[in-house]
C-alpha cells in the first residue's frame, strides 16, 4: 500500500504566500487571519498590518453591512463559487480608491471551526479593455447606421442624376442618325443600367441594415406574385433563349408582398443571370399551413465550398476576382436581408454543373383562389408619332424635368412640365386636356406627387391616368401600387421601358 505524504504547514504557507493572486483567511467573525504579498500589495497595507482587521474593511462603504449577511450565511452553507454572480464587485484599498475585483470562496475546516479562503483579484486591466471594446463596438455601429441612414434618406438625390441621364440617353438613341453615334450611346446605355442597378443594390441594403423597411403584412395570392415575375423576366429570359416556366397556384399566403417580391425578383434574376441553357421555373409547394416556394434552374450550379459564401455582399460563384461582371453579388445579400427581416428560412440545394435549387416558406392564409393569370400590359400602345396626347410632368429637379420633356416630345407627344403643386394647378385648370399625369413623389417645400394627383384629379376627373416616379420604397409607396389608375415606376428607370409604360397607359 503507498504511503500518503502529507504536506508541512510551512510549505501550505510558502504556496498561499507565492500565489498570483490575493490569498486572504477570513473566521466567523470576519476577522483577517492571513494575507499573502498579493493581498497586501492590492489593498495598500505594509508588513502584517492588514492581520486583525475586519474584511468588510476591505470593501466599500455602500456594501458593507450587506457583506456581513451574505458572509454570516456563507459560514453554515458554504461550498466552492465565486463571489457576487452577475454582480461588478469593488474592494476598497487604504487609500480610498476603488478597484474592480474578481472574488472566489472555499470553505476551510479547521478543527472545529470553519474558515473562508478568498482568492482576490485585480481586473481594472481587464474592464478597461472591455470599455474600449464596447466603446469601439459602438462607434462602429453608431457609423455604420449613420452611414445606412444617409443612404436611405438621400436615395431620392442620388438617383436624379442617373435619371437624367437615362432620360438624355434614351433621347439621343431616338435623334442620333449615324450609325458609330447610335452604338456610342447604345453602350452607354449598359453604362447607365449598370450604374443603377448598382445604385439600387446598395440602396436596398442601407434601407434594410437601417431599419427603414419594416414588415407590412397582408393577404397576397402566391399566382398574383409569380404575374409579377411573368411580366418582369419573360422577355428577359427569352432573349437568352431560356425557358421561363411559372407553374399555376391556387394558393394564398401572408406576408409583406413587397418584400417577397423583391426576394422573388432577385432569385429569379439570378437564376436567369447563371443559367447558359435551359430553363428556369418558379413553382408553389403546399405543406400543411405553409406554401412552399422553389425557384429552379438547369445553369452552372455552385460548388459546395461555395456555399456558404453566396450571401456575402460582392460574392459571385464561379466569377473570378479580376473577371468581368455581369452583376455585383449583391442580389442574395438583399434575400438573405429580407429573410431575416420576414423570420423566415431560406433553403438551398445545387449540384456542380447541374443546376440550383432555391426555397423559402411562407404562411398560408387559408383559402383558394382561381388561378387566372393577370393580363400581360401591353408593349404597344399608341403609336408616338399617330396622336399626340398631352401628358403633363410634375418635377422639381430642373434637369430632370428637361429631360424628361426632350424624351417626351422626341417620341411625339405633347408635353408641359411644371415644377411644383401650385404650377400644375394652374395648367390644369387652363389645360382640360391632359390625358396623362407623370409626376415625381417627392417635391420641394414639402409637397409630395399624391398631393398633385388629388388635386388634379379634383380638376380633371378621378379617372386622370397617372405615373408616379419615386426613388423611395419605404411602405408608404407600396401600398400605391394597388391603385388601378396609379402606376408606381422606380428611379432611375430605363427610358425604353419608361416609354412602354407611357404608351400602355395611354392605351388602356
Amino acid at each position: 500500500m503507498q504511503e500518503t505524504t502529507l504536506l508541512s504547514s510551512e510549505l501550505v504557507g510558502s504556496v498561499l504566500e507565492s500565489a498570483p493572486d490575493a490569498m486572504l483567511i477570513v473566521d466567523a467573525s470576519g476577522s483577517i487571519l492571513f494575507a499573502n504579498r498579493q493581498a497586501s500589495k492590492l489593498f495598500g497595507y505594509g508588513g502584517e498590518e492588514i492581520l486583525g482587521r475586519s474584511v468588510e474593511s476591505l470593501l466599500p462603504q455602500s456594501f458593507r453591512e450587506l457583506h456581513v449577511a451574505h458572509r454570516q450565511r456563507y459560514m453554515k452553507d458554504g461550498q466552492v463559487r465565486p463571489m457576487g454572480i452577475g454582480l461588478d464587485l469593488h474592494a476598497l484599498r487604504k487609500d480610498g480608491a476603488e478597484i474592480p475585483v474578481e472574488i472566489s470562496l472555499s470553505p476551510i475546516r479547521d478543527g472545529g471551526r470553519t474558515l473562508v479562503a478568498a482568492a482576490i483579484r485585480d481586473i481594472t486591466d481587464r474592464k478597461l479593455i472591455e470599455k474600449e471594446i464596447i466603446a469601439a463596438r459602438e462607434d462602429a455601429v453608431r457609423a455604420n447606421q449613420a452611414k445606412s441612414r444617409f443612404l436611405a434618406t438621400a436615395s431620392h438625390d442620388l438617383r436624379q442624376p442617373l435619371q437624367t441621364l437615362s432620360l438624355l440617353n434614351g433621347a439621343l438613341q431616338r435623334m442620333a442618325q449615324d450609325a458609330h453615334a447610335r452604338e456610342i450611346l447604345s453602350q452607354q446605355e449598359h453604362a447607365i443600367g449598370a450604374m443603377s442597378r448598382l445604385l439600387n443594390a446598395l440602396l436596398d441594403i442601407s434601407k434594410l441594415e437601417s431599419g427603414a423597411l419594416r414588415q407590412e403584412i397582408s393577404d397576397v395570392t402566391v399566382a398574383e406574385l409569380f404575374e409579377g415575375m411573368r411580366r418582369e423576366f419573360d422577355d428577359i429570359a427569352r432573349s437568352k433563349g431560356l425557358q421561363l416556366t411559372i407553374e399555376p397556384c391556387r394558393d394564398q399566403v401572408r406576408t409583406d408582398p413587397s418584400l417577397v417580391s423583391q426576394m422573388l425578383r432577385n432569385l429569379v434574376s439570378n437564376a436567369i443571370r447563371y443559367t447558359p441553357r435551359g430553363g428556369v421555373t418558379l413553382r408553389c409547394l403546399h405543406e400543411q399551413a405553409r406554401v412552399r416556394i422553389e425557384v429552379l434552374d438547369s445553369g452552372i450550379g455552385i460548388r459546395g465550398d461555395q456555399l456558404p459564401h453566396i450571401f456575402d455582399e460582392f460574392y459571385q460563384a464561379g466569377v473570378a476576382a479580376n473577371a468581368a461582371r455581369e452583376g455585383y453579388g449583391l442580389g442574395l445579400s438583399i434575400v438573405k436581408r429580407i429573410v431575416n427581416l420576414l423570420d423566415l428560412r431560406l433553403d438551398v440545394q445545387s449540384e456542380y454543373g447541374k443546376g440550383s435549387k432555391f426555397s423559402f416558406e411562407l404562411p398560408a392564409s387559408g383559402g383558394m383562389t382561381d388561378v387566372r393569370a393577370a393580363p400581360s400590359m401591353p408593349a404597344t400602345g399608341v403609336g408616338r408619332n399617330a396622336s399626340k396626347p398631352h401628358i403633363l410632368i410634375v418635377e422639381d429637379d430642373e434637369a430632370v424635368r428637361r429631360a424628361t420633356l426632350v424624351l417626351l416630345r422626341v417620341s411625339g407627344y405633347r408635353v408641359s412640365a411644371v415644377g411644383s403643386l401650385q404650377e400644375a394647378v394652374r395648367l390644369a385648370e387652363a389645360h382640360g386636356d391632359i390625358s396623362l399625369l407623370v409626376t415625381d413623389y417627392h417635391l420641394e417645400d414639402g409637397e409630395d406627387g399624391m398631393q398633385v394627383i388629388t388635386s388634379l384629379r379634383a380638376i380633371l376627373g378621378p379617372g386622370l391616368k397617372t405615373l408616379l416616379l419615386t426613388g423611395d420604397t419605404s411602405s408608404t409607396m407600396r401600398h400605391l401600387e394597388h391603385d388601378g389608375r396609379l402606376h408606381v415606376m422606380s428611379k432611375p428607370m430605363n427610358s425604353r421601358r419608361f416609354l412602354e409604360l407611357i404608351d400602355s397607359l395611354l392605351a388602356a
